[in-house]
């Protein structure tokens, strides 16, 4: 019975990092890199939320943020392909 409290500890340190991984999963690097959306668009304090300018700030956010993740998507795909038709390329 030792045995077996003994290696769940160890069981658990080696799942975390896998279950860590799993919790970044739905964010993706553009939404990152571009910021917090709210603040943007409030401009520090002079766009009021619900207000027509910053509605259509949050609409030009989300599709700068759809375009970017397209980009990186194409290229990713880009190179995927470029991989498989090269693959004496190191």
């Amino acid at each position: 019975m030792r045995m077996i409290s003994a290696r769940a500890p160890f069981a658990l340190l080696l799942v975390l990092p896998l279950l860590a991984g799993c919790l970044e999963r739905g964010r993706s690097p553009v939404a990152e890199s571009m910021g917090d959306d709210d603040q943007y668009c409030q401009a520090n304090g002079t766009v009021k939320v619900g207000s027509p300018e910053y509605v259509a700030c949050r609409k030009d956010r989300d599709v700068q943020r759809q375009n970017a993740e397209a980009r990186s998507d194409r290229r990713q795909r880009d190179l995927g392909e470029y991989m498989m038709n090269h693959p004496d390329v190191h």
